[in-house]
């Protein structure tokens, strides 16, 4: 009796839980209407904007309640909405929403786009380091070391006041969605850094440090959107397209990760050692790096590339180059790099009106093979419905067209016959004639043979 009064209570309370739940999660992320716009000003929102028929939209649904959760669960005064675009346009179209699903953070009268990776250990990092402080100061070595073991690149500003320290300011309103900007005094940095003079820009990564210099390195603006990747990178569609802002030449190793053979060894190592060893000489022109699979690569160049294999990107033209022979050493890389440098290389693809129109093509074919691969079912749907609507059009018009004709054929065949029946008819009176005029011979001929007897 103990047991099965256990057993009821259990199946009593999962509901509740269950309730409770979906409550905190339904909590975690709110639903904003027109009103959003008036209040928003007051606390600091990360907005997450969608179409309910946005495929890519659904898929971020689930991560962005863990987002929310996180948040709640962590204390973080920012709060996690999301907006319907197609019902509340007016206000997506403020914020400058033009696709979906976009994800901004909205800090007073400032608005930042996120356009990193869709998981929840990203989005949460860059809602932190947006609402935080502008530039964070480090007061010791201590704290110093604890930021960056969590950072792979870091900016840090020495000195005090100056017309650097308000340029770094400036870039840094601009940059803060992608890395994080400090401040700090020469006795708080590490002691292997030597600095020649003061005030001075530095960026930590790579296990070591570069300073800014303006003559060699131009704008402060340009050499921290240069700077804030690390040397050597696992390269996904997300950093690539990042890396655009670069205005890099992007060399990949094109690999599988999952393949260990020494082929496809060789070639990351081969970027590892010259985005380190050759740092001084290319990292001003070239982002070097690999990435598992071919597939994104084949899009972009609308050809099929053989794993394992090197390419180099220009992703401000969406031009690239394929080395002339297969890339043995780090000698064979260098010598490559040497030649795109000097122009010596064949550049393929473009930007042009013939590669536009090949793009469309590549397009439209890949999306029908991935619907019918994904979906035959669907796939037959889609493209055969209206095929044969086309078909069924195509077959009334043909007919209605040789409906047209046959009755004219008939006509002209009826007035043909009509005239074969006037010439028969003529040469009926002439036979008739004929015949007339046999029968009076000879009956003429019967009168003369009575008159003989």
């Amino acid at each position: 009796m103990g047991a099965r009064s256990g057993w009821l209570y259990c199946a009593a309370a999962v509901p509740l839980l269950l309730l409770r739940f979906l409550a905190a999660v339904s909590a975690s992320v709110e639903d904003l209407d027109d009103s959003f716009k008036d209040n928003r000003k007051d606390d600091i929102w990360l907005v997450d904007f969608y179409a309910p028929w946005c495929g890519h939209c659904k898929k971020l649904e689930p991560v962005w309640q863990e987002v929310g959760i996180e948040m709640k669960n962590s204390g973080s005064l920012i709060k996690v909405g999301k907006m319907d675009a197609t019902v509340h346009s007016s206000i997506a179209s403020e914020f400058g929403v033009r696709g979906f699903p976009t994800i901004k953070l909205l800090k007073g009268d400032l608005a930042y786009n996120y356009r990193g990776p869709r998981t929840k250990d990203d989005i949460v990092e860059f809602a932190n380091r947006v609402a935080g402080p502008l530039i964070r100061t480090v007061p010791s070595q201590q704290m110093f070391d604890h930021v960056q073991t969590r950072h792979h690149v870091l900016f840090v500003y020495v000195g005090g006041e100056s017309t650097l320290k308000e340029k770094y300011i400036e870039v840094a309103s601009e940059l803060i969605v992608y890395t994080y900007f400090y401040s700090a005094s020469e006795e708080v940095l590490p002691e292997y850094v030597t600095l020649n003079e003061i005030p001075t820009v530095l960026v930590f990564k790579d296990s070591t440090y570069f300073i800014y210099d303006e003559y060699e390195d131009g704008s402060l603006s340009s050499w921290i959107n240069k700077e804030r990747f690390e040397g050597y990178l696992n390269i996904d569609g997300f950093t690539l397209y990042e890396l655009g802002d670069t205005g890099k030449l992007v060399a990949i190793a094109v690999v599988d990760d999952k393949n260990t053979s020494a082929e496809h060894t060789r070639l990351k190592n081969i970027m590892k050692e010259i985005a380190k060893n050759y740092r001084d000489q290319f990292h001003r022109d070239f982002q070097f790096g690999h990435m598992h699979g071919s597939d994104y690569i084949n899009s972009l160049l609308m050809d099929e590339l053989n794993v394992p294999a090197v390419v180099v990107l220009n992703t401000s033209n969406q031009q690239y180059f394929l080395p002339p022979k297969h890339i043995e050493s780090t000698e064979d890389m260098i010598m490559f790099i040497n030649s795109i440098l000097e122009g010596t290389v064949e550049v393929q693809g473009g930007d042009g009106i013939l590669q536009r129109i090949r793009r469309v093509i590549y397009d439209a074919k890949s999306t029908v093979v991935s619907v019918f691969k994904s979906s035959p079912l669907l796939g037959c749907f889609l493209f055969g419905l209206p095929l044969g609507v086309i078909s069924i059009m195509c077959y009334g018009i043909c007919t209605a067209d040789t409906a047209e004709e046959i009755p004219t054929k008939e006509m002209g065949d009826r007035e043909l016959t009509d005239e074969g029946s006037d010439e028969d008819q003529e040469e009926g009176s002439i036979k008739e004639i004929t015949a007339d005029a046999s029968e009076g011979e000879q009956a003429e001929k019967n009168v003369l043979d009575k008159k003989e007897d």
